[in-house]
């Protein structure tokens, strides 16, 4: 059985909007893929499919995506030269 991975991501400030993340964890290569993983349910926010390319992720939140099952990535918050 895989075992998951946990991938802490520096962000800046204290939240980030879902489809930035994506981009820049490098899981989308642009804001047109990141906006189709979102609103094709690929997306999970906290174990919870999310479509809505505007959430806004806090420290802490957790995100996986299907086609990187084995990871997870977990917002850190507030960090220098992040997004």
């Amino acid at each position: 059985m895989d075992e998951i991975r946990i991938q802490k991501v520096k962000t800046s400030g204290d939240t980030i909007r879902l489809d930035q993340f994506l981009k820049w964890t490098g899981i989308a290569g642009t804001g047109g893929h990141a906006k189709v993983l979102i609103q094709d349910g690929c997306v999970s926010v906290n174990g919870s499919v999310e479509t809505h390319r505007g959430r806004k992720l806090k420290t802490g939140d957790k995100v996986s995506v299907d086609n990187k099952s084995e990871i997870v990535y977990e917002v850190m918050g507030d960090t220098k030269d992040a997004p």
